[in-house]
């Protein structure tokens, strides 16, 4: 007769738990993403796709800010470190939050490719959003969150380093520091290859609708 199969062992009273493989995209119906401000964002992003006229000009005009953004993003979140550690590494030298100033990029590119009467609507009101409302509350929330974490050393850095004007010369902290290398694991734990595959869907749609 067949032996029955072995349960798996439990784990031992002390060890601690397993961790869970991360997904590799991230989930668009999580709970943080159906609040009042993403939802909003993400019904504009729906709507100005349905009015889109892609034309020749404005896929020329817009593909190359949504692939700089996209770039400056990638090239951040390979240095990026969280609270844990004061990020000064990559683009983080030059400017304090190219996650943000890359975003930005690929929702502008996103409005010019989408054609010229949905770029007339939506980069004024977008420009609004992002510097009279977002940046704002982000500067402000993260600034206390890492200075709570970093102290002088934050403060150092937030003295000599633009929020999105980038420096010519990159920062250098003190006492100087080994340079951390660009990660793509690091990538992946802050979860960028997601937003990759939106902006990816987002310019497969818009060709599609100036092909057809």
């Amino acid at each position: 007769m067949a032996q029955p199969l072995a349960a798996e062992p439990k784990e031992r009273a002390g060890e601690a738990p397993r961790a869970r493989a991360k997904p590799l995209l991230d989930h668009p119906f999580r709970r943080k993403k159906l609040q009042p401000r993403p939802l909003t964002i993400h019904a504009t992003a729906i709507l100005a796709l349905l009015a889109a006229r892609p034309t020749p000009a404005s896929l020329a005009a817009g593909l190359p800010l949504v692939a700089a953004g996209q770039a400056l993003r990638l090239w951040a979140t390979g240095h990026l470190r969280k609270t844990s550690d004061l990020s000064v590494t990559g683009p983080y030298a030059y400017l304090r939050h190219p996650l943000y100033a890359g975003a930005f990029a690929i929702g502008c590119g996103f409005a010019i490719m989408a054609g010229p009467r949905v770029a007339a609507v939506v980069l004024p009101l977008g420009f609004a959003f992002f510097f009279l409302y977002y940046m704002p509350r982000k500067e402000r929330i993260e600034s206390e969150r890492l200075s709570a974490a970093h102290g002088t050393a934050y403060g150092a850095y937030r003295a000599q380093v633009g929020a999105l004007v980038p420096r010519l010369r990159p920062f250098r902290p003190a006492p100087r520091s080994e340079p951390t290398r660009w990660s793509l694991e690091r990538v992946r734990d802050n979860n960028e290859q997601s937003t990759l595959a939106w902006v990816l869907v987002g310019t497969a749609a818009l060709l599609v609708k100036w092909w057809l």
